[in-house]
């Protein structure tokens, strides 16, 4: 196994966590917060794809799905075109509506095709070049991939957690 298929793996199972997520929610449950200040799992799952997307993106050296395939202009959210959740406020966090967890699948999925063709395409070695040096130490694409994977595992498992949560009641 290469540094690629590990990479696409983690990818997977990304993938895996955030359809079980979400697949089969009515609107309701998707915007539904566990109190005021909680993430829904629409936001949960919207914030997780689009720093996916902004940072492959970025790392790649292609514009972000987000815009090239006008997810953007699908989800009609009263946001900026570039904003990926992150330092939302409570209302900003309410403010963010979807139609139907078939969108936020679909963005996802569309996101995660443009991640799977840019990891598989890689080699160990590109993992060392540096794609953000305003961090001491720069940030290699390595280091950059592991991070996304890290921060989508956490917000997939915490969408899971509300699921959980709302079945239960």
């Amino acid at each position: 196994m290469n540094a690629a298929d590990v990479l696409a793996d983690a990818f997977g199972r990304v993938q895996e966590v955030v359809h079980e997520a979400v697949e089969g929610l009515s609107v309701d449950d998707l915007h539904a917060r566990l109190d005021p200040g909680a993430n829904s799992i629409a936001w949960l799952v919207w914030h997780l794809t689009r720093i996916q997307d902004d940072h492959v993106a970025d790392a790649a050296g292609r514009e972000q799905v987000w815009v090239s395939q006008d997810w953007v202009g699908r989800f009609g959210l009263p946001f900026a075109e570039g904003a990926t959740g992150y330092g939302h406020s409570r209302k900003q966090v309410a403010a963010l509506r979807v139609d139907s967890a078939e969108l936020l699948l679909g963005y996802f999925d569309a996101v995660h095709e443009e991640t799977m063709a840019f990891v598989r395409g890689l080699r160990s070695t590109a993992l060392n070049r540096v794609v953000d040096d305003s961090w001491s130490p720069p940030v290699t694409l390595g280091v950059r991939l592991v991070s996304v994977i890290s921060d989508d595992l956490q917000h997939a498992g915490q969408a899971a957690f509300v699921r959980g949560a709302l079945e239960r009641r």
